[in-house]
């Protein structure tokens, strides 16, 4: 029996065939549609596009599967998963919200907290969510907050109607949560119950929001977005592509049996991935307000290699990376051609130096992100004792063993950053783009899945 995992991707889309012993036989990337699959931008605007399995017809050919494989398959084609985080108090339930929902593989796009007012629900609309996650107070703590939100979540124009209506996911004060259901029902919005992301000041519980968000993406938002005409689409996909490399991630911590760090530098955002294990005071006392997650991922939306090329400059302006780079103009030249032409490949030696310039900004600054702490009162996050440094993206991928050197060894010499760099740390490239076919399997077949993280190490 052989496996086909595929990522379909607004751009293109990606293909691992397995063995059932995890080995890979043959990996692929092909155009997701002949045209392209919404878009990149962080506006969302997108050409025309085509339905996206002709990329994974094409793929099938090129990896010549066999017609009895068992094929698994996660997306984030049409702009991947949006998520707006509605909560009580923008630093406890709203940051908690915001943290879980980046863990559950979305893009927040927008996040308030509060009663909700007639402004607050047009900036929701104006964001274009998938799914809106629901949160507010602990349990046996404050629900008028959340059952205000509830009604007038209920009768917001979001989305359509029916089936094409933006679902909501209650995660908020346990005793309120059927009452917030209730109300929501009232206008028919598609509603999945969680248990509340911050029972307890201090505590954070991820897991049963992070299941209720990805039923939400199957259920309302594959099918919603119109990707394809063929049923055969929304049957194949088990959930959205970060959401399966965060599983993948957490393979790969259990293989190396010690903290992981994973930069994922794409056209539109930079994402870093980092399974931890909590040490001394950090694993039994709750210093934090909204306590952190030790297997967390954080979404750079203005870091991308082509759409987010001169987010990339700008935000490395500010972090002082560029004062005294020689080359900044061109640098910002560069950068403007491929935001203008996100298709574009270096066309020669120089343009690799400079796209790779572009990732190590992309990198560094977004590694600062992630390990620095969320409020000035918190804490930082704890990568010292990262002992894999995983780089992913085209830019990696294609890059040389020099390249890849200078874009993650300037991630693990960053001692200006504000951050504690890993002490021994060894950066290695998914270079066969196997992260997301470890997370695929994780849980159907983790032997499987075990022995294909194995072999991004």
């Amino acid at each position: 029996m052989t496996i086909l995992t595929v990522d379909f991707g607004s751009t293109f889309t990606k293909g691992a065939l397995l063995a059932d012993d995890g080995a890979v036989i043959a990996t692929a990337a092909t155009p997701t549609t002949g045209t392209t699959v919404g878009s990149s931008s962080p506006t969302g605007g997108g050409r025309a596009r085509g339905d996206i399995l002709e990329g994974y017809r094409t793929l099938r050919d090129l990896l010549d599967v066999p017609g009895d494989a068992a094929v698994h398959a996660c997306s984030s084609a049409g702009g991947g998963l949006r998520l707006a985080v509605v909560g009580y108090e923008r630093t406890v339930t709203a940051q908690a919200g915001q943290r879980v929902g980046l863990s559950a593989g979305a893009k927040v796009v927008h996040v308030t907290a509060g009663e909700l007012s007639t402004t607050q629900v047009s900036g929701i609309r104006a964001a274009r969510p998938d799914i809106v996650l629901l949160v507010g107070g602990t349990d046996g703590g404050n629900a008028d907050v959340l059952l205000h939100n509830a009604s007038r979540l209920a009768a917001a124009a979001l989305g359509g109607h029916g089936a094409h209506a933006v679902p909501v996911v209650v995660a908020g004060n346990i005793g309120a949560r059927d009452e917030a259901a209730a109300r929501l029902a009232t206008t028919g919005r598609p509603t999945i119950l969680a248990e509340n992301v911050l029972p307890a000041i201090g505590v954070i519980a991820p897991e049963s929001a992070r299941s209720a968000i990805r039923q939400a993406f199957l259920r309302h938002v594959i099918g919603g977005k119109g990707l394809s005409r063929d049923p055969a689409f929304g049957a194949m996909v088990e959930a959205a592509t970060p959401d399966v490399v965060l599983r993948g991630v957490e393979v790969l911590a259990g293989i190396a049996g010690s903290d992981v760090m994973v930069v994922d530098i794409g056209g539109a955002t930079t994402d870093v991935y980092s399974c931890l294990t909590p040490e001394g005071e950090d694993a039994t006392l709750a210093k934090d307000v909204v306590a952190p997650l030790w297997h967390a991922r954080t979404v750079e939306g203005d870091l991308g290699m082509r759409w987010n090329a001169l987010g990339v400059v700008d935000a490395a302006t500010a972090e002082h990376l560029l004062d005294s780079h020689r080359d900044a103009g061109t640098l910002e030249a560069y950068a403007a051609r491929v935001h203008e032409q996100p298709g574009s490949l270096p066309r020669d030696d120089a343009e690799r130096r400079l796209d790779l310039e572009l990732a190590r900004l992309a990198a560094v600054i977004a590694v600062r992100r992630h390990a620095r702490p969320a409020q000035p009162t918190e804490s930082p996050r704890p990568l010292a004792n990262v002992t894999a440094l995983v780089g992913s993206g085209g830019v990696l991928r294609h890059a040389d063993p020099a390249g890849r050197d200078q874009v993650l060894g300037a991630v693990l010499t960053d001692h200006a950053g504000g951050w504690k760099v890993p002490r021994a740390a060894r950066a290695t490239v998914d270079t066969a783009y196997l992260l997301f076919a470890a997370g695929l399997l994780a849980e159907r077949e983790p032997d499987v899945a075990r022995a294909v993280a194995a072999q991004v190490l």
